[in-house]
């Protein structure tokens, strides 16, 4: 029912995340997607909203609220809560998808990021889903997020990995670490050109010790599209439901 993605910087999450949640809906799922990255902008354009929610940051009152703010008496502070509990600002809303942002890092000299991790795993293990709804969390980059415990509150890791040895180095290490939190992971692979490459990559990946779950495909289409802040593409939306048809079935996240 939770599912976070991960991966390196650039390697394609919240691109993955947008397409995973557009098949969703389109099987008549409702979808909660929850941004997590510091970093990137652009999710919410990805997912057909003009504007972002406001920051679930905020609601706890700035970086150094944080913790008063989960162990208060607020909405946060609460075991459990759902989406109708937080204020109306800090959930988008569109055709039974509705998006969170925990927050952004928008200042230089803004410190250490700890605060919007110990937010996210909170948020994510205390947020209540309704029955069958699908829950996709686009984590930042790298492994810190596994290393703050942040996926605590998931079922299920995905590790996008792109045709780089940064990559496959990365995915390796988030597999380690979220074996060791007793989490389910796969990886998908992303922006793979013809001519041999699934193969090498997805040989490369298994032998960190990470199963393939899905891979996608180059897609100029996509690209361009992505160039704009938009989501485009043809064939990956194909390569896209095929992976969401495991993740519900034998991925066991149904």
């Amino acid at each position: 029912m939770k599912l976070a993605v991960c991966g390196k910087g650039g390697s394609g999450k919240s691109t993955l995340v947008a397409l995973l949640a557009h098949e969703a809906l389109s099987r008549n799922r409702r979808v909660v997607v929850v941004d997590a990255d510091e970093s990137n902008p652009g999710l919410f354009r990805l997912l057909g909203f003009e504007k972002p929610p406001s920051p679930l940051l905020e609601l706890a009152g700035g970086r150094k609220k944080v913790r008063e703010s989960l162990e208060g008496e607020g909405v946060l502070a609460r075991r459990e809560f759902g989406l109708e509990e937080l204020p109306e600002a800090y959930v988008k809303r569109r055709d039974g998808l509705s998006l969170l942002s925990v927050g952004k890092i928008t200042l230089a000299g803004e410190g250490c990021a700890c605060p919007l991790g110990a937010l996210s795993r909170e948020v994510l293990r205390r947020l209540r889903l309704g029955e069958g709804e699908l829950l996709l969390v686009d984590l930042e980059a790298g492994v810190e997020h596994l290393g703050r415990g942040v996926e605590e509150g998931v079922d299920l890791v995905l590790v996008v990995v792109d045709p780089s040895f940064d990559s496959l180095v990365l995915a390796g290490r988030a597999a380690q670490m979220a074996g060791e939190m007793g989490k389910k992971v796969y990886g998908v692979l992303n922006r793979v050109k013809a001519g041999g490459m699934e193969e090498r990559l997805r040989g490369e990946v298994e032998r960190r010790g990470l199963r393939v779950a899905g891979v996608l495909h180059e897609d100029a289409e996509l690209f361009e599209a992505g160039m704009l802040g938009r989501l485009g593409g043809g064939k990956v939306w194909g390569e896209a439901g095929r992976l969401l048809d495991f993740l519900l079935g034998e991925g066991g996240c149904a």
